[in-house]
């Protein structure tokens, strides 16, 4: 659409039954909320059915009532997320979008002032979605929380972050990170060195996200002051944790009477946090996953909480959101086939006799 088509449309709107709203963005951040080759502002379009044009900072948006004010909303909040001294992604403007359609862009503010520290770089630590956002509240306000969710949801890493601000505040002594020492589908054999050389592969995951958050010279301290322990879940046995943060991380993979033994070893003043996804567990075949049990025997008691995560809570790149929403597409697919096919064996069943 021409600018000169644009402006008899704005000057007759009733012609053609259609919202043309205005709104105005200094250039800087003009160039952020447009992004490169204008690729995100084309996104607000399309998601929205509307056009935008810039006349040298003065944002005209044109489309039906509710999709014009809807994608203004939606760059009003990337405009004020900008000013609160975050970059513009594309995973943001997305879930900006998303949340515009629902009409809950002001979530946004909110989830953006919810710090819950800083890495090692300076760079703020925070939840990025409305799903992140409940499951940061529901590690602040329970004992014991499950992140359940798939891959790219910042279960551990906010984990991470929450354990290591608690510790910084003094709120707890030391922190422990666990996760059962299983390989993901493949025979390693046997690996060389000592008894932590074998089994820091499994863990490599928790230090990276220490590493990134803490700084490697701290936690190296920290590590030789017995504060911060990382090992696998084999260790926790026999033992009572007082006072201290623990997180166990892929908690598919445990079996039922492991993950009973983790929480049995809770100790008072401690705070835990349990992540996993349910569908990438790793043992073996027939083997009853810990976390699948606990989530029938725990869901009713107080002070332990369970926070779903889905793709929409995705905060990798974007190509990881479409391929979780495709697994999960695919294997509500076959759990709909595989209930059907026992149903006709039933009804099979019930006429024989």
């Amino acid at each position: 659409m021409t600018n000169q088509e644009l402006r008899q449309q704005e000057n007759h709107p009733e012609v053609t039954g259609q919202l043309v709203l205005e709104m105005e963005i200094p250039s800087e951040e003009l160039q952020m909320v447009f992004g490169a080759s204008d690729k995100y502002v084309k996104k607000i379009e399309q998601s929205f059915g509307v056009t935008i044009v810039d006349r040298n900072g003065r944002i005209v948006i044109k489309g039906s009532a509710g999709a014009a004010v809807k994608a203004k909303a939606t760059l009003e909040q990337l405009v004020s997320s900008i000013r609160r001294g975050n970059e513009i992604e594309e995973q943001k403007v997305d879930y900006a979008i998303e949340l515009g359609i629902e009409e809950k862009e002001e979530a946004l503010e909110e989830i953006d002032g919810d710090v819950i520290c800083h890495s090692v770089s300076g760079k703020p630590i925070k939840p990025k979605t409305i799903g992140q956002k409940e499951y940061v509240d529901a590690i602040r306000d329970h004992m014991i929380v499950f992140g359940l969710g798939p891959a790219g949801t910042g279960k551990t890493y906010l984990a991470m972050a929450m354990a290591i601000t608690a510790f910084k505040k003094e709120e707890v002594n030391r922190i422990i990170l666990t996760r059962p020492a299983i390989e993901a589908g493949e025979k390693l054999g046997f690996l060389p060195g000592d008894l932590q050389s074998k089994v820091d592969p499994y863990l490599r995951p928790l230090y990276d996200a220490l590493y990134q958050i803490m700084g490697a010279e701290s936690f190296a301290k920290n590590m030789e002051k017995g504060l911060i322990e990382v090992a696998p879940l084999a260790y926790m046995r026999g033992r009572t944790l007082d006072n201290a943060y623990i997180i166990l991380d892929e908690a598919q993979n445990t079996t039922p009477a492991q993950m009973k033994m983790f929480l049995t070893r809770i100790g008072f003043g401690s705070k835990v946090v349990i992540t996993g996804d349910s569908s990438q567990k790793d043992l073996m075949p027939g083997t009853q996953s810990g976390l699948d049990v606990a989530e029938r025997v725990l869901n009713k008691i107080d002070d332990i909480a369970f926070c779903r995560l889905t793709s929409r809570d995705v905060v990798r790149h974007p190509l990881v959101q479409k391929i979780v929403k495709a697994y999960e597409s695919y294997e509500n697919r076959e759990k709909a086939k595989e209930l059907k096919a026992q149903e006709r064996t039933k009804k099979t069943r019930s006429v024989r006799r």
